[in-house]
């Protein structure tokens, strides 16, 4: 499915091809929004033409579904939000699909990482469930890390008891999550997909929990293509929806493996990539 990456932003006009796009999805934190957390100038009246056009957009984000209606509140309506990491699938308040974990698998995650604090690494849980996130961690510096990506989250005494579904647990650790609390997780890894979702972000979620498996269900529940998908990421948790699109893209500064994976290049999430490749690739009369 990879081929060499290239960039598409130094031909001029449209590309052959893409007119027939009728899907986008794009990751969030390090692809859609710039360093800053920060929407980039011009999605609303991007949105508002791809909606004209009859383009679904699709936000792919390890947030909450909470937090991305949040971010979209104003123009959600139709949108479907894969959150989550593709654990829980939204549509209009409408759950498309959900991929609950285990009883017990969040309760074993939760104990290894009080092991890990226990060894003085400075990591912190965060349960996923469907209404809400939760945490034992209550200081400020964690809790600030959580706000970002989980509008709805609880301070609770016991995260492994949480009444809820919950589809994933993410850790976050204040050091590199991938050399310090990945390998932590070796046991769940064999039974389970441990990703590395940023520098300081681990998620567990069952195996068939994943980015790439949310859009290609909902490529066959909407009789759309891979010719007609257009992805873009930037981390090792968008690497699956990458593989169901033949439109894919990798931002400048992205993971080495997610550029090798990727069919093309876009520019950076700082330099509004996202929206400067729709709008070159669809020929979109949208200012930037």
């Amino acid at each position: 499915m990879s081929s060499v990456p290239a960039p598409l932003l130094g031909t001029p006009g449209p590309c052959v091809g893409a007119t027939g796009i009728r899907l986008i999805v794009t990751d969030m934190d390090g692809t859609l929004l710039d360093d800053a957390k920060r929407i980039p100038p011009g999605l609303w009246d991007t949105l508002a033409e791809l909606r004209r056009r009859g383009v679904l957009f699709s936000p792919a984000s390890g947030r909450q579904y909470a937090t991305l209606a949040r971010d979209f509140a104003g123009v959600a309506e139709g949108m479907v939000f894969i959150a989550e990491n593709g654990a829980h699938v939204v549509r209009d308040g409408v759950e498309l699909s959900s991929d609950p974990l285990e009883p017990g698998v969040a309760a074993r995650v939760v104990h290894a990482v009080r092991r890990l604090a226990a060894r003085g690494v400075d990591v912190g849980a965060v349960v996923c469930g469907k209404r809400s996130a939760y945490v034992e961690r209550a200081d400020e510096a964690f809790l600030a890390e959580v706000r970002k990506y989980y509008v709805e989250h609880r301070v609770v005494e016991d995260a492994a008891q949480v009444d809820d579904d919950v589809v994933k647990v993410a850790l976050f650790d204040f050091g590199a999550a991938a050399r310090t609390t990945a390998p932590a997780l070796a046991d769940l890894a064999a039974t389970h997909r441990v990703v590395v979702s940023g520098e300081h972000w681990v998620d567990v979620m069952n195996r068939t929990a994943d980015k790439g498996a949310a859009v290609l269900r909902l490529q066959r529940e909407l009789d759309i293509t891979p010719a007609q998908t257009m992805v873009f990421g930037d981390y090792l948790n968008d690497l699956g929806m990458l593989d169901a699109a033949e439109w894919s893209f990798a931002v400048a500064g992205a993971h080495p493996d997610v550029v090798a994976r990727a069919r093309h290049l876009a520019p950076s999430n700082n330099d509004n990539g996202v929206l400067r490749t729709i709008s070159r690739v669809l020929d979109l009369p949208v200012r930037l």
